[in-house]
């Protein structure tokens, strides 16, 4: 009997500490933060948080400052005095965790001691609930069909956190609403209405075009003729959308006397990462569209879900997916005819560059009937959306294409067959080339994110042999 009540004894008491920690509360103990971030400074100090340690329900985080001259921290309006551990210095302080919290640390490494602002976030995933968010009680999750890159998370009040696959979070924040007190300082805030919009990717324009919303873009990447979206390029001419320089050189000066409240911009800027930096030190919030690395065409369409979201057009972003799905339903499955067709353009350096194996123009070739030429990649590169090769490794595997689809959406230089040889006499050896069977895609493609069934349709005509009534391709002489 007493063996039987301990057990039972035991069983009770594990089910009250699982409940404890359902709650989000830690037994004691020390933890090591599953993610630690600081802002504020001079950027001249490492703050690190390597341990929390847990006792009676009351979290102390070891705080380490990478520089001796640290005396003192004030937090929650206590101080707390420094220990010196060699070149570090060290504090001890009650901490919050899964929130963000402000600390004010004194330092002697300048004329006078001088006390320096920053906001710690410590995050600690055992402590909290999976969707927790800065006191925001979490509803419900955006459904997705085909869109791997993001997600959309729904709060009470109105918020919405998109989350975008190897790339950042960001908060929408309703109207006359506040921003959450503690929120994680990784998430960037984007206060609606977004009313004053730097479009710098191309593709999105096509999507907000869609959803009635053109009139929050104030300021283009593009020149009113590189668009193809002729309500962009109409605006422009009225004055209602201004040019405000192209991604990697925006006009700065023209976004904050305008007011800009959001720069959109495709995975272009990250190799600018300056003018990304600079834009948010002036205020003004970068949203990273990443919809070029989806692996299914449908799932790059999808993403006019998360620009529902940002501009208020949801419902109409839904509906609009769901007619774009209906197409795609309605054009069936094209028969697979085996021809392969290579994709490609060559950099000015005379690399080629080819789409990887999983990006979403691979998908739409095999859903027109054809077979890509490099579906056979591997290793890293084939999860990228666009791999660099050298001419030899394009000759060894798509000379026997027999297709060619050139993109002068990137290279303009090409207008005929003539052009396309003159960039590689290599290319003359190809087989498509002999035959006669290389097709060019201009900015049309790309910049039409909402019609991904009309390239797929465009495709499967070139397979066949039937050039009317294509919208995408045309045929390079």
């Amino acid at each position: 009997m007493r063996n039987r009540l301990a057990l039972v004894l035991a069983v009770l008491l594990a089910a009250v500490a699982a409940a404890v920690c359902a709650e989000g509360e830690l037994p004691n103990g020390v933890y090591a933060p599953d993610e630690f971030r600081f802002t504020g400074g001079t950027g001249r100090v490492v703050i690190d948080c390597p341990q929390v340690a847990v006792a009676d329900g009351q979290a102390t985080a070891r705080i380490v400052f990478g520089s001796p001259n640290y005396t003192t921290l004030t937090y929650d309006g206590v101080q707390y005095t420094a220990a010196h551990e060699g070149d570090a210095s060290v504090f001890e302080i009650p901490a919050e965790l899964n929130r963000s919290f402000e600390i004010t640390a004194v330092t002697t490494a300048m004329s006078r001691p001088h006390g320096i602002g920053y906001t710690l976030y410590i995050q600690l995933n055992a402590a909290r609930h999976e969707k927790d968010l800065a006191g925001l009680t979490w509803e419900s999750e955006l459904p997705l069909s085909y869109a791997e890159c993001f997600s959309v998370d729904f709060y009470s009040g109105g918020y919405a956190l998109i989350d975008v696959k190897d790339g950042a979070r960001y908060l929408a924040v309703p109207e006359n609403q506040p921003v959450p007190e503690g929120l994680d300082p990784g998430i960037t805030v984007l206060p609606q209405p977004l009313d004053r919009v730097y479009l710098a990717a191309t593709p999105v324009m096509s999507l907000i075009d869609r959803l009635d919303a053109m009139d929050a873009v104030r300021f283009s990447g593009t020149q009113a003729e590189g668009w193809t979206v002729e309500n962009a390029s109409e605006a422009m001419r009225a004055g209602s959308m201004l040019f405000a320089g192209k991604y990697s050189e925006p006009d700065y000066e023209l976004l904050l006397r305008e007011e800009c409240d959001l720069a959109v911009e495709s995975t272009m800027i990250l190799h600018t990462p300056k003018v990304q930096e600079l834009l948010e030190m002036l205020g003004i919030p970068v949203f990273v569209d990443r919809s070029s690395y989806e692996p299914h065409p449908l799932g790059r369409t999808e993403w006019i879900k998360v620009y529902g979201v940002l501009f208020g057009r949801q419902a109409e972003a839904c509906a609009f997916f769901e007619e774009q799905c209906a197409i795609l339903d309605s054009i069936g499955d094209f028969p697979q005819t085996d021809r392969m067709v290579a994709f490609f353009y060559i950099s000015a350096d005379g690399s080629v560059v080819v789409r990887g194996a999983s990006d979403y123009v691979a998908d739409m070739i095999a859903l027109g009937g054809g077979r890509y030429a490099f579906s056979d990649m591997t290793d890293e590169d084939s999860t990228r959306a666009s791999v660099s090769i050298t001419m030899e490794d394009f000759y060894a595997a798509a000379s026997d294409a027999d297709y060619l689809i050139y993109n002068t959406s990137i290279d303009t230089t090409v207008s005929g067959l003539a052009d396309l040889i003159a960039r590689s006499g290599l290319l003359s050896q190809f087989k498509a080339v002999r035959e006669g069977n290389v097709w060019c895609a201009g900015s049309d493609l790309f910049q039409a994110a909402d019609t991904s069934a009309g390239m797929i349709s465009d495709i499967h005509k070139m397979l066949c042999g039937e050039e009317e009534g294509m919208v995408f391709l045309k045929k390079l002489c």
